[in-house]
């Protein structure tokens, strides 16, 4: 095995969701992972405290993104354009590769509670991101936290229709695409 070897951290998780699929998540150790991606134990946890991180890989990037996002979105945006703007942030990682992992990753997730649990503390950690960054533009709240979480709620609907093999669209696109219906039902509520 090579002391070094390029993308550690991108084997890695590959390995873990191929295995979490293949065997269940519960069933799946740390020795497993590491062995799958043709790397040491001690290298998985250079990477990762545990294995439940290994489904987290890239929030702290997604987070910054969405942040970085609306930050620089225009000044003129309202809070929902620069909501858009952060999605549109994201799109630039959502990459092929990310792509491919994602009918798996979201069929770990579900077969998990302790998954689902994380994955909820995952997105209450992006809405509180993006509210902040709301908040930094000048947005008071409740506005700032009702735009982050229908932003949240859109990155979460374009996330599973850009995985779907059907689809053919970029990431921000779909986003985007989910944004404008829930700005459209949140008109409808009167």
């Amino acid at each position: 095995m090579a002391r070094w070897e390029p993308d550690a951290r991108e084997r890695l998780v590959r390995a873990a969701v191929d295995l979490f699929s293949e065997q269940g998540y519960d069933n799946t150790t740390v020795v497993q992972i590491a062995e799958r991606a043709g790397l040491t134990k001690s290298t998985f946890f250079r990477h990762f405290p545990d294995k439940r991180e290994v489904l987290s890989a890239g929030q702290e990037a997604f987070s910054a993104l969405l942040t970085e996002g609306i930050a620089t979105a225009p000044d003129s945006a309202t809070p929902l354009e620069a909501v858009a703007a952060a999605l549109d942030s994201v799109g630039t990682v959502m990459v092929q590769e990310r792509r491919d992992l994602g009918p798996k990753l979201t069929a770990v997730v579900a077969g998990s509670p302790e998954l689902r649990e994380r994955n909820a503390l995952k997105r209450a950690r992006l809405a509180e991101a993006m509210a902040g960054a709301l908040r930094q533009r000048g947005v008071a709240d409740p506005v700032a936290s009702v735009a982050a979480e229908l932003g949240v709620l859109a990155f979460d609907r374009g996330y599973d229709r850009w995985v779907d093999p059907s689809n053919e669209l970029p990431f921000a696109e779909v986003a985007r695409a989910a944004l404008d219906e829930l700005r459209a039902a949140a008109t409808a509520l009167g």
